[in-house]
C-alpha cells in the first residue's frame, strides 16, 4: 500500500483549511498583483523562443501549486525538436456521484516582443487563485488546474498547441469532461463611451463600456456556459456577458478552448474580449500597471462560487 502512495498522490490538492474559512477580498487582489509582476516583470517576454523564461515559469508555476498542499505533474511534448511542458494539478471533489471533471487552463507563453501581462499572466494569476482557494474549500466535483505552453504563434491553431496535446490526451484516455474553461486575458477594464469594440455581426448587442466580463464559447457549449454563468453571478458583482456563436466569427476560438472542441468537449473562454479591448494586445506596452485587480479579484471570486456548486 505504501508503493502505491506517491501514485495516488499524483495532481491531488488536499484541503488546507476549514471550508468554513473565508478568503479576504485583499489577499486576492494581492496574490493576483504579485503573479502578473512574477510572470510580466520578473520573467518578462515568454515567447516560444525564450526556453529559458518558459521553464522558469513553469517552475514558479508548479510551486505554486504545490505551496497550496499540490502534487504536481508535468506533461513534456515538442516543437521543432525542443521540449516544452504543461503544468497539471488537481482538487479531488468531494461527491463520489459527479464523475465528469472540469478543466480550467490558461496559457503561460507570451507573443513575442510583450510582457504579456494580460495576455496571459492574468489568466494564469486566475488559474492559481483559483486553484489556492478550491483547495481550502474543494468543490463537489473533480478540478483539473492546466497551465499550458505554446499557445501563442506561430504554434497557434496547430496541432503543436499545448492545449491540443492535453485535449487529445483527456480524448484518448476516455476522461468523463464535464466542461472547459480557458482564463484569456481577465485583467483589462474600461469605463469611456466607446472603448469596447465588437466584430460587426455582434456588435449591436452589446455594452459600448469595457466593464464587464465575458464568457466565448461555440453553440454546443451554451448550456455549460449558462450554468458557469449562473454560479458566477451569485457570487460577484462584475458585470458578465455571454456569447456561444460560430468560432467563424473573429476571436470567438482565440484561446485553448478551442482545441477542446475538436475532441467534442464543451469548452468557452473568460476573456476581457483580448483586442476589441485592450490596445496593448501583443506589444510591448502590455504591463501589468494596466490592469485592474480589484475587477479580476471579482472574476475569480465569481468563477470560485460557480464551480463550487457545477
Amino acid at each position: 500500500m505504501k508503493v502505491l502512495l506517491p501514485i495516488i498522490a499524483i495532481l491531488l490538492c488536499l484541503p488546507q483549511v476549514a471550508a468554513s474559512q473565508s478568503v479576504p477580498q485583499n489577499i486576492t487582489e494581492t496574490n493576483l498583483a504579485a503573479t502578473v509582476r512574477t510572470l510580466s516583470e520578473t520573467i518578462g517576454i515568454r515567447s516560444y523562443r525564450d526556453i529559458t523564461k518558459l521553464n522558469k515559469t513553469a517552475d514558479y508555476i508548479e510551486s505554486q501549486f504545490r505551496s497550496f498542499g499540490c502534487m504536481v505533474s508535468r506533461q513534456a511534448f515538442s516543437y521543432e525538436n525542443i521540449t516544452y511542458y504543461n503544468v497539471i494539478a488537481e482538487v479531488k471533489g468531494w461527491n463520489p456521484d459527479k464523475k465528469e471533471i472540469i478543466v480550467i487552463g490558461a496559457h503561460y507563453d507570451t507573443a513575442e516582443g510583450t510582457p504579456g501581462a494580460d495576455d496571459n499572466a492574468s489568466g494564469i494569476a486566475g488559474l492559481l487563485e483559483l486553484a489556492r482557494m478550491i483547495a481550502r474549500e474543494p468543490a463537489e466535483r473533480t478540478i483539473r488546474f492546466i497551465a499550458f505552453s505554446l499557445e501563442e504563434p506561430p504554434v497557434f491553431g496547430t496541432t503543436k498547441m499545448g492545449s491540443y496535446v492535453y485535449a487529445k490526451k483527456l480524448a484518448d484516455e476516455k476522461t468523463p469532461v464535464k466542461g472547459m474553461i480557458s482564463l484569456e486575458m481577465i485583467g483589462y477594464f474600461c469605463e469611456e463611451k466607446g472603448c469596447q469594440q465588437y466584430p460587426a455581426i455582434v456588435g449591436w448587442f452589446f455594452p459600448d463600456k469595457g466593464n464587464f466580463i465575458s464568457f466565448v464559447g461555440n453553440l454546443s457549449s451554451r448550456s455549460f456556459t449558462r450554468k458557469v454563468k449562473k454560479g458566477f453571478t451569485r457570487a460577484s458583482s462584475l458585470p458578465v456577458e455571454t456569447l456561444n456563436t460560430f468560432s467563424s466569427i473573429t476571436g470567438v476560438d482565440f484561446s485553448d478552448h478551442r482545441n477542446f472542441w475538436k475532441f467534442g468537449f464543451d469548452a468557452f473562454m473568460v476573456t476581457d474580449t483580448s483586442f476589441y479591448r485592450n490596445g496593448n494586445y501583443h506589444e510591448p506596452g502590455d504591463t501589468g500597471e494596466k490592469l485592474d485587480y480589484k475587477r479580476m479579484s471579482e472574476v475569480v471570486s465569481g468563477l470560485f462560487e460557480a464551480l463550487r456548486k457545477m
